[in-house]
């Protein structure tokens, strides 16, 4: 069990280790409160130091603000090519991460924040990280996420498709780009599908919150098998799904990718972007080798039923920055037997799309996020 330690005068104490995004504990730890300044404590993260807060609670957010400002990396430029830029980008982040995640809070056994003004945060922590195991120290990077994705999960996000709100756990990205929903709701559906008895079946590989699960319900598909391998998605989709009345058609299964059996239809949305995710929601944007692309495809034909289809939804960011060809993808379409019957794209609407100062501006403007309509 990976673990922390420090001195608290003279004596030693020690607890649990959690790091969402899969950071080390850290070799030293020392106390912090409301006399230290950001100076220092910049000084003492970079050196690898973490620094356990004693303090007032707003004070330790306000620290961790000002440690931002004084580490924000001078703008690196462009790259020689869009994917150096890319890189370059991605590194700069990691390294922002790395330093503001060694300001590190504990959570009691009963998930409680025993620092002045603090906020109640068990019900959020037991969303995130289920019932408590004892004392653990988190970065108060990551526990600021766990509340506002605690927020967010208790709002929802609207879905102009469905008319109705989706709501996303914690480490589950959510439908926030509307872009990829809009596009299965608009898609016509195979014949075969039209004709089939019941209104036949869908599989929703990589579902995460089940957004296009219950779109294709709404759409009239009688049975749509919902997969993930993350069990957050699992449950949040299962949620969703008895929120919106859909539960008698819309079945979650997994950890896995295809369900067993054929479907008329087969949605993917898999991550478009190759990297490392750095964290559980970064999964449903980063993927390294293209695991779950090329999974999709090459078990595709398997799983469709005579005269259906898949749709694989797809950005094209990653060619825009150099990352993959559009050879690539249309090579491995052709290698797992399918072809392309239809693509229809659509331009971003969300706001960097429209941020000049983003580094990846000019791709990200660029960029067109496809319905790939694919048979056997």
């Amino acid at each position: 069990m990976s673990a922390i330690h420090w001195a608290d005068g003279p004596t030693h104490r020690s607890a649990r280790w959690h790091s969402e995004s899969a950071f080390p504990p850290p070799l030293r730890t020392v106390l912090a409160d409301d006399r230290t300044t950001a100076d220092a404590a910049c000084r003492l993260a970079r050196e690898g130091t973490a620094l356990l807060w004693q303090g007032d609670y707003h004070n330790a957010r306000q620290l961790l603000v000002a440690m931002g400002r004084r580490i924000r990396p001078e703008p690196p430029g462009p790259g020689a090519t869009p994917a150096e830029s890319f890189h370059l980008h991605r590194r700069g982040n990691g390294h922002r991460a790395r330093i503001l995640g060694k300001l590190l809070v504990l959570l009691n056994d009963d998930h409680t924040l025993r620092l002045r003004r603090a906020p109640d945060v068990r019900q959020a922590c037991l969303d995130a990280y289920g019932p408590a195991q004892g004392p653990v120290a988190v970065s108060l990077r990551e526990l600021l996420g766990v509340i506002g994705a605690h927020q967010w999960r208790a709002r929802g996000v609207h879905v102009p498709a469905l008319g109705t709100l989706i709501h996303p756990h914690y480490g589950v990205f959510a439908p926030v780009r509307g872009e990829y929903v809009d596009l299965v709701a608009r898609a016509p559906l195979p014949p075969a599908l039209r004709r089939a008895p019941g209104g036949g079946t869908a599989f929703d590989l990589g579902t995460g919150t089940g957004v296009l699960a219950a779109v294709l319900a709404r759409r009239g598909l009688g049975r749509v098998v919902a997969t993930d391998i993350s069990p957050r998605a699992l449950a949040c989709a299962r949620e969703n799904a008895h929120r919106l009345a859909l539960a008698g058609r819309i079945e979650v299964r997994g950890p896995g990718l295809f369900p067993e059996g054929r479907a008329d239809l087969v949605v993917c949305n898999p991550p478009w972007l190759p990297g490392r995710p750095t964290s559980s929601v970064e999964q449903g944007v980063y993927d390294p080798d293209g695991t779950m692309l090329h999974g999709f495809l090459a078990g595709l034909a398997a799983h469709l039923r005579p005269g259906g289809e898949g749709w694989l939804v797809l950005s094209d960011l990653a060619e825009l920055l150099g990352l993959r060809t559009r050879r690539d993808l249309l090579d491995a379409v052709g290698a797992a037997g399918l072809r392309v019957v239809d693509r229809t794209g659509t331009r971003p609407r969300h706001p960097r799309s429209r941020d000049a100062g983003d580094p990846l501006h000019a791709a990200r403007s660029a960029e067109t996020t496809s319905l790939w309509r694919l048979t056997a």
